[in-house]
């Protein structure tokens, strides 16, 4: 299944907040900008983004939005984010155990506020069911590549503004061999600044970031150029 997931999805936990980032393939140069979106939110508190099959998430996202609903009115609190995880991630085992069904074809990441611990936690939940709780992690194309990027980020000290930047960097990094196919920067976050509520970021903020991510991509290049 690791096939359908030809575009990258990254997810990172700052000092102050969580940020997730998607590249979407552009598919035709007919269609709309920012139709079948990757990310959303899915209660004041928490936003899911996915890479995979679009149909499939969205069958996940209202799933998700059930079970929080469904809490808030049993509890009269918002889900804190290690249940809505394990949640989905029951959610998406029993698609795996039952006749006639057939695995999610995708992988989904959740960023969500835990009003207990007054923190923001990021989860991924796979197409099996299993879910972790992360700092940092990516999955799709190019997925070691992009974690070994992760791995340089010292994310104790890195805000959701820089997150976002870091993310668009290695988005644009893994795929240098395709650079010249086009694709759309998708990105929500949730922090203090938010009032720990999931946003989807603003266009004028992607672009920001992704000129500042090629811009450091080009400098890259140059100083390997150089080297040689």
């Amino acid at each position: 299944m690791n096939n359908l997931f030809i575009s990258a999805l990254i997810g990172l936990k700052c000092k102050d907040g969580v940020v997730i980032g998607v590249e979407k393939l552009v598919l035709s140069k007919l269609l709309v900008e920012g139709s079948g979106r990757r990310v959303h939110p899915v209660g004041n508190h928490a936003g899911i983004a996915y890479t995979g099959y679009l149909a499939d998430g969205r069958a996940v996202v209202s799933a998700a939005r059930s079970e929080i609903d469904n809490y808030d009115d049993y509890y009269g609190i918002d889900m804190p984010p290690h249940v809505l995880a394990d949640r989905m991630g029951h959610f998406f085992h029993a698609y795996t155990t039952y006749g006639g069904y057939r695995p999610f074809g995708l992988c989904t990441m959740i960023a969500a506020f835990d009003e207990h611990s007054q923190e923001a936690f990021l989860h991924m939940v796979e197409p099996s069911g299993v879910q972790y709780r992360y700092k940092g992690c990516a999955v799709g194309k190019s997925k070691q590549a992009a974690k070994t990027e992760i791995d340089k980020l010292d994310l104790s000290n890195m805000t959701v503004e820089e997150g976002l930047k870091w993310i668009s960097f290695i988005i644009n990094v893994i795929r240098e061999d395709e650079k010249d196919k086009p694709f759309e920067f998708e990105a929500g976050w949730i922090s203090k600044d938010t009032n720990w509520e999931f946003e989807l970021v603003s266009k004028k903020t992607r672009d920001e970031a992704s000129a500042w991510a090629k811009k450091k991509v080009e400098e890259m290049d140059d100083d390997d150029e150089d080297e040689d």
